[in-house]
């Protein structure tokens, strides 16, 4: 039976430990990782404020310095996962 990602987003399935949220497939070439950096008191809530974006080749034969193809800072979960969607998108337009 094939897996089912409870939580996607445009699609592609996130999965998420503690501040660390990975967006993307690991069949496909590539996938973000976005780390939260720092979180601030939204009314009751925890809500993300700095975000770490690596977007990653997935080829586990390479050692991971070498699997860091961009990486980039965003004020927002949103912003953080808007941003690496579109850098997911055009790297893997150019991998095609």
């Amino acid at each position: 039976m094939a897996y089912t990602p409870k939580l996607t987003y445009k699609g592609r399935p996130l999965v998420r430990c503690g501040n660390d949220i990975y967006y993307g497939s690991l069949k496909d070439p590539y996938v973000i990782y976005l780390q939260i950096l720092t979180t601030k008191k939204e009314k009751d809530a925890e809500v993300a404020d700095k975000v770490h974006i690596v977007l990653l080749d997935t080829d586990s034969s390479k050692a991971l310095p070498d699997r860091i193809v961009r990486q980039a800072n965003k004020v927002g979960l949103f912003n953080a996962l808007s941003f690496g969607d579109i850098m997911l998108r055009s790297q893997m337009k150019g991998k095609a």
